[in-house]
Parts: C-alpha cells; structure tokens; sequence
C-alpha cells in the first residue's frame, strides 16, 4: 500500500523530473538555433575602417574575415610560428611590420601596429598574384597563409590542405558572414540617422576634422580674383 507520504515524494519526483524535462527542452531549443553572425569588435573597428582604405581590392569586410580566421580577434594569440592578432611570423613581421599608432614602436601584439601592417602587407600580394591565373582575393590569401612563392610556384592556389581550407574559410563563410553584418550596421545607422560614409571616405565628421589655422589673405582682388597691388 503506498501511503500519504510516498504518494508526496513520487510526486516532487515526478516534478522535478518534468521540470528537469522542461529546461532540456528549452535548452535544446537555444542551441539548436543558428549561431550569431560575427561582427567587428568597437575597439578594433576605426583602426579595421582607416587600414581598408590601403589600396583599393581591401575591404573592411575582407580583414576582418581574415582576422576572424587567423587569431579570432585574440591580439595575444600564438602559434608558436606566428604571432599577435594578424599572425605575423617573425621574418615577415620584420619586414612589413609597421608602427600604426605613432607611438614609436612597431608591436606585433599592438592590433593599432598589426592590423595596418596586414593591410599593407595583403595590398603587396595581390599585387604580387596579380598575374597568376584565378581569383586575386584567393590567391592573395593563400599567399598570406603559404606564402607568395608558394602561389607563384604552383601558379595557383597550393596543394595544401591547411591553405586551401583556409582560403575556404574565409571566402565562403567568413567573408560572406561579415559582408552581412556590416550591411545590416550600415542599414541600422541610417534608420537611427547615424553617419554611414561610402567606404574609403573620411568617416571622421567634418566638425572633428583639423581646420585650416592660416591666416585668411584680406587683401582687395580685382574681377578675377587676383590680389590687386598694393601702392
């Protein structure tokens, strides 16, 4: 016979069990949904828009994939072979590392240094690329990730699986992710007024720009705009 107070506890068992039943099911719910497209982080972004504007195949975009793809954004990230958030290697970073935020030094772990140096240094190899046959925003990265004489050799993309899955990565995931938020950012700032410059533009609104400090010429001019002589 089960008695008053079995009847209780089978009853919390059986609740916490459909409660527990519950939480699983909304869990499962949440993860199985997609997961959220990426977006450049606030801290990096006016250093990712000023470094697009490199030469003209870079987008903001594009870095930004690449970064995603390289370091995940992690300016400590190391991989024992290259080094910082643009994961430069040592004798790259030698020659195409540059000081980006004027404060003397040229920091692979500096973002504000790596991430304009990875621009300038991906603007020299589409330009190195530019006559071997196929996508130059492919080939540049596989020379990025292999290196140039890598591409150049194999007058493609190299038979690696490390490079070609990279290159994958970026171009058909990653780029196309970015791409999207980035529209729908530019989207939101002109609903809610906000200044959304075509890209390559200054983005600095005009009333922060630096202005003219010279002393304006008040000298009279004649009718075509001539400074007419003084006596």
């Amino acid at each position: 016979m089960v008695t008053r107070r079995a009847r209780s506890g089978l009853g919390i068992v059986v609740s916490a069990a459909l409660l527990g039943a519950g939480v699983f099911a909304v869990r499962e719910l949440v993860t199985d949904g997609p997961d959220p497209l990426p977006t450049v982080p606030d801290e990096h972004r006016a250093t990712l828009e000023a470094a697009a504007r490199t030469c003209a195949p870079l987008s903001v975009p594009l870095l930004a994939a690449q970064i995603d793809a390289e370091s995940g954004w992690d300016p400590r990230a190391s991989s024992g072979k290259a080094d910082g958030i643009a994961q430069f290697a040592p004798v790259t970073w030698t020659e195409w590392g540059r000081d980006g935020d004027g404060d003397g030094q040229a920091d692979v772990w500096n973002p504000r240094d790596a991430i304009p140096s990875q621009a300038r240094y991906l603007c020299h190899l589409y330009d190195s690329v530019k006559d071997v046959p196929g996508d130059r925003t492919e080939l540049a990265l596989a020379a990025y990730n292999a290196g140039p004489g890598a591409v150049l050799r194999a007058r493609g993309i190299p038979e690696f699986n490390e490079t070609r899955g990279y290159v994958d990565r970026i171009t058909k995931r990653l780029l196309p992710d970015y791409e999207q938020t980035e529209r729908e950012r530019r989207e939101k700032l002109r609903e809610t007024g906000g200044a959304t410059p075509p890209e390559g533009e200054d983005p600095t609104p005009t009333a922060a720009r630096p202005t003219d400090t010279r002393p304006t010429d008040t000298r009279p001019t004649d009718a075509t705009g001539a400074v007419e002589p003084q006596p």
